[in-house]
């Protein structure tokens, strides 16, 4: 069985809200191989904690390096909220009723 090419990775993740900061995690991530572009969307901010969604997208991304990058920063993956995989990219169509 040939290995799975994951090319978008959309993860719900947290951080303090002193460290780390944004630039430090999209260095680490953009260090794994196979990541050609991310994006960290911050969708939530309390008294200790910062939401945010990172998409990452490339070819054959490794899930589980990814992880060890977001965490080694000092933040926290929670979810995957979307991955993509395949040949080519399926962006997501509106469906109406």
């Amino acid at each position: 069985m040939s290995a799975l090419n994951i090319r978008r990775l959309v993860l719900d993740v947290d951080k303090a809200i002193a460290r780390p900061q944004l630039p430090e995690i999209a260095a680490l991530i953009s260090e794994v191989s196979g990541v050609d572009a991310l994006n960290i969307t911050v969708t939530e901010i309390d008294v200790e904690t910062v939401g945010m969604e990172i998409t990452i997208q490339g070819e054959m991304l490794d899930y589980d390096s990814i992880v060890r990058a977001i965490e080694s920063a000092g933040a926290v993956v929670h979810s995957i909220d979307e991955l993509a995989a395949g040949s080519l990219l399926i962006e997501k169509v509106g469906r109406s009723r």
